[in-house]
């Protein structure tokens, strides 16, 4: 058992002489790297008129890899402040500067995504998701029964119901 320990101990030094070497200076290597224009930091121009649109996208199956990849690719936009696609809603918020970006380039940039994305309803809005809430209750009943024309006009603001907006129900 003594011999076994003292061959153990035999090679352990053996492995750690052989293996110290002399101080040497770490090798610095410079790599030449292309920055773009995102990767650096850049200021919005305070006196640009911006604009904000919402728009459905149809085509999109997951949102890690449709979602995910529209936003990236509209936010890589110049002139393109904020870029938001919800995949639950079908819908991209997108806040752009009028002089650099057209709604036109923005849906461009979607289909060029792949071609199975097509843009619907785009429209300009002044601030994003104040959609319309729907009547907790019947239509007829909630919002249109038993009310003053004043109570059906301040309905007709927050309820997009045909009847309160002054259409025919069509059911």
């Amino acid at each position: 058992m003594k011999t076994l320990k003292n061959i153990c101990i035999v090679l352990t030094l053996a492995l750690v002489i052989s293996s110290c070497k002399n101080e040497s200076q770490p090798e610095v290597k410079t790599v030449d790297v292309e920055v773009s224009k995102k990767d650096v930091a850049y200021t919005l121009d305070p006196n640009a008129t911006y604009a904000k649109v919402e728009f459905g996208i149809d085509g999109m199956t997951c949102a890690m890899g449709c979602a995910k990849t529209i936003e990236k690719k509209m936010a890589k936009m110049e002139g393109v402040k904020s870029a938001k696609v919800d995949f639950d809603k079908r819908l991209a918020m997108v806040e752009y500067d009028e002089a650099k970006v057209s709604p036109e380039s923005l849906e461009e940039t979607v289909t060029k995504v792949a071609d199975i994305y097509k843009v619907k309803d785009m429209h300009k809005v002044d601030s994003f998701g104040a959609e319309k809430k729907s009547c907790k209750a019947d239509c007829d009943k909630a919002c249109c029964a038993n009310k003053t024309e004043a109570e059906k006009a301040a309905c007709k603001e927050d309820c997009k119901k045909a009847c309160c907006n002054g259409e025919k129900k069509s059911e």
